[in-house]
């Protein structure tokens, strides 16, 4: 029987509302200082570092749960955001050009939100599991900061190419993916003391400290283990 963790649904219900909030934010494209990315990546590498904590914590078996519970999280929205804007207006109701604009998400980036999500945070997931195992549980810094290089040039990479491709200059474009991926990568290093701590916390409070030993590393396995 599987062991009762207190904390693994505080930890869920955070990463969930950081990615559902990051794909409305995304849907603009700011300037800030050298970068130039799209509004979500203010927020979204905090789902990288809540999915550190998880498969540090709680092993890739739970982990996984969490990344399919996110990615349901993220198609039952994109579907009801669709389905509203095409259901007719009330009487009265000028606001249909504005919703459209900001919340009318298109198949092509619902399509590049969703797979890049997917691959970014299972190949972060598997790496930071593996890297585990290698360093013997030492050195959380270098398995943090690694695994999200890795995640996030395949998350940044896909969502990018899908959503942009041929919509924008191939100048702006790699702009885009090099500014969102340098930033997204300084949030993971920036925040390392706080996941550190975290993951300290966590472990105290839970009594665990899984290796993935064993594990399953399937996308598609739908065990703990």
């Amino acid at each position: 029987m599987d062991k009762t963790y207190r904390h693994i649904d505080t930890v869920t219900a955070l990463f969930v509302a950081v990615l559902l909030i990051s794909n409305v934010a995304s849907t603009k494209i700011v300037d800030l200082w050298f970068f130039t990315f799209d509004g979500g990546t203010l927020l979204f590498p905090l789902s990288y570092i809540f999915g550190d904590i998880l498969t540090e914590v709680y092993g890739y078996g739970r982990s996984r749960k969490v990344i399919w519970l996110g990615f349901a999280s993220a198609l039952l929205m994109s579907l009801v955001l669709i389905l509203v804007g095409k259901m007719p207006s009330a009487r009265g109701w000028e606001n249909q050009e504005a919703y459209e604009k900001i919340l009318g998400l298109t198949p092509r980036i619902v399509l590049a939100s969703l797979a890049a999500y997917f691959s970014g945070e299972f190949s972060n997931s598997f790496v930071l599991a593996k890297m585990k195992i290698l360093t013997r549980g030492r050195h959380l810094w270098l398995r943090t900061i690694g695994s999200t290089l890795v995640g996030e040039l395949v998350d940044t990479l896909l969502f990018v190419m899908i959503a942009f491709g041929g919509t924008l200059s191939a100048r702006l474009l790699w702009a885009v993916v090099v500014s969102n991926y340098v930033f997204k990568t300084a949030v993971e290093v920036f925040f390392t003391p706080l996941t550190y701590w975290i993951v300290r916390v966590l472990k105290r409070a839970e009594g665990a400290d899984y290796y993935d030993l064993h594990t399953n590393f399937s996308p598609f396995y739908f065990r703990n283990r």
